[in-house]
């Protein structure tokens, strides 16, 4: 049987903490479906606000394993790496 594909990044700019928490959680699932073990979410760096609410809502979701800063090639402090529960 053939693994589902998913994306590798979900860009979150132009979108409240309301909106992209779903986003997140569908991103996630169809991630680890995927068999996929690193994503990266982006939300810029604008106010923090982003940034903070899917901190937030990452530290409490089944999935993930750990969460931090991008490395510079993937967005830096833009964006969050994702390492998820194999």
């Amino acid at each position: 049987m053939k693994k589902a594909e998913a994306a590798e990044e979900l860009d979150l700019h132009g979108h409240t903490v309301e909106e992209a928490i779903p986003k997140v959680d569908d991103f996630l699932y169809a991630a680890y479906r995927a068999g996929l073990a690193r994503v990266w979410i982006i939300h810029g760096r604008g106010t923090g606000v982003l940034k903070t609410g899917v901190g937030r809502y990452l530290s409490r979701h089944s999935l993930v394993r750990s969460y931090y800063a991008a490395d510079k090639f993937h967005g830096g402090e833009g964006a969050t790496q994702v390492n998820l529960s194999g």
